[in-house]
């Protein structure tokens, strides 16, 4: 060939040579998803999702931060990506605690006049109506507090500042579901912290975790009584998050200085008692915590920054932590700062949520890792409701390598805490096509409303999450 030959052949075959070069080291470096999972692009949001939750029809519903609460808040269609709008709740519900009634209602406690100033409001939201429903106000004004729903479906709301800095509302309150009406908890004063980390127990009482060192449990019957609970072992965990897992209550992170420290605690033990687990890569504050259908623990967002809200060292990198093992995986980077005002939720299918921010009007949408490991098992039929203790069938043609069926409630969370998520492992049996299960022996371990119900194979792929409901007694 000539060197005029060559010459063009270089010049029009360069630039294709270099252009596979640079995708072959471009597919070489990005990460398998199989491995780390996958984010998805940025989804720009009209508003922050400041309080996230997801209802019983598989939408989500979120409100925004500081006047933003004075806006309709918005439903998110997780399948298509559309966003509409639901009604206004008549005043402004930001700093209020939630979590769902027996029925599937979105129970919404306290909300916000100023800062460190609550509203004594209290409203359900009907997702099958669209509509809010106010009953009677609280004894005072609540801001930051806390609402659990106990084993009949009552819900007790602790803690939320009333008029000021330290104005802690100390008496807890019980909204009786039944008669919409109020039992207020005259023997049970306590200057709890506000969003306290509270759960409901195996032993009906309601447990503190957090934030201070000090647990606490509540009686919430009669006018209430509060004993004290052990010491955990680090000190206060100020925005970190705890989630409840077969009636152990994990503590991940906090304070300030952060700490990447985790601490666990067996409810069902004769002596519960704190010890360490193993910490995460990373110490974080104003992260939130995810429980993922396989019995894992998903951490996103948060700072590792001394300070408030350190948006100058974000942690953007996801981990998870595996019970069984003891151990942390780090997983892939989302794009944006996801602190103070972030909230987080498990999606049927399988993804989480990632949202919101201190005026951050974003999404993104994680897909874990086990979404990459082939397959889906498919429930073909199951219940939609099971009363505790009851045994029931999930047809399925994979009932041959299911290796896990899960029961988890529909999340509820702001400022690092989900009031509404819980994980519950069931008993199962495999047959030809499907598995026979128990359902979770009572409403103490399995407070009545909706859950997801998944099985999952022996590769960790969960199924799509199916509706089911836990009555009330």
């Amino acid at each position: 060939m000539s060197l005029p030959s060559v010459c063009h052949w270089l010049r029009r075959s360069l630039p294709w040579l270099l252009g596979g070069v640079l995708l072959a080291t471009s597919a070489r470096a990005q990460p398998d998803p199989a491995q780390v999972g996958l984010w998805s692009s940025v989804l720009s949001w009209p508003i922050s999702a400041t309080h996230t939750s997801l209802m019983p029809d598989g939408k989500v519903f979120f409100s925004g931060e500081f006047d933003e609460g004075l806006l309709p808040p918005r439903r998110f269609d997780p399948n298509t990506g559309a966003l509409t709008t639901y009604p206004y709740a008549g005043y402004n519900i930001f700093c209020g605690g939630h979590s769902f009634l027996s029925n599937g209602k979105l129970f919404v406690a306290g909300g916000h006049i100023d800062k460190d100033v609550g509203l004594p409001n209290a409203s359900f939201f009907d997702f099958n109506t669209n509509t809010w429903t106010r009953v009677p106000d609280m004894n005072a004004g609540r801001w930051y507090p806390t609402a659990t729903t106990l084993n009949n479906g009552d819900v007790v709301v602790v803690s939320g500042e009333i008029a000021g800095p330290g104005d802690i509302n100390e008496i807890p309150q019980r909204f009786i579901a039944a008669t919409n009406s109020w039992r207020t908890l005259t023997n049970a004063r306590m200057n709890v912290p506000f969003y306290p980390k509270m759960f409901l127990a195996p032993n009906g009482r309601l447990f503190y975790a957090g934030q201070l060192r000090g647990s606490l449990w509540l009686d919430p019957t009669g006018n209430g009584a509060w004993s004290t609970g052990p010491l955990s072992n680090y000190g206060g965990r100020s925005y970190g998050p705890a989630v409840y897992l077969d009636g152990k209550v994990l503590i991940i992170g906090g304070s300030d200085p952060p700490t990447a420290t985790v601490e666990e605690i067996d409810l069902n033990a004769a002596t519960p008692t704190w010890r360490y687990v193993a910490p995460m890569s990373i110490r974080r504050r104003q992260h939130n915590a995810v429980l993922l259908p396989d019995g894992t623990v998903l951490v996103v967002g948060g700072s590792s920054g001394s300070g408030f809200d350190t948006s100058t060292s974000p942690v953007r990198y996801a981990e998870v932590y595996n019970p069984a093992t003891n151990t942390w995986t780090s997983l892939a980077s989302g794009t944006r700062y996801r602190g103070y005002h972030s909230t987080a939720v498990l999606l049927p299918d399988g993804r989480v949520l990632s949202a919101g921010g201190n005026k951050e009007r974003t999404a993104e949408l994680f897909s874990p890792p086990y979404l990459f490991k082939g397959a889906k098992p498919t429930i073909t039929a199951a219940p939609t409701t099971a009363l505790p203790g009851a045994i029931f069938t999930i047809t399925t043609p994979d009932a041959a390598n299911i290796a896990k069926v899960s029961l988890i409630r529909h999340g509820s969370t702001t400022h690092t805490f989900d009031m509404g998520q819980r994980f519950l492992t069931l008993a199962f049996t495999r047959g030809s096509g499907s598995l026979t299960v128990t359902a979770p022996p009572n409403r103490n371990v399995a407070p009545p409303g909706y859950y997801q119900l998944f099985i999952v194979n022996n590769a960790g792929v969960p199924s799509t999450g199916k509706k089911l409901r836990i009555p009330p007694p």
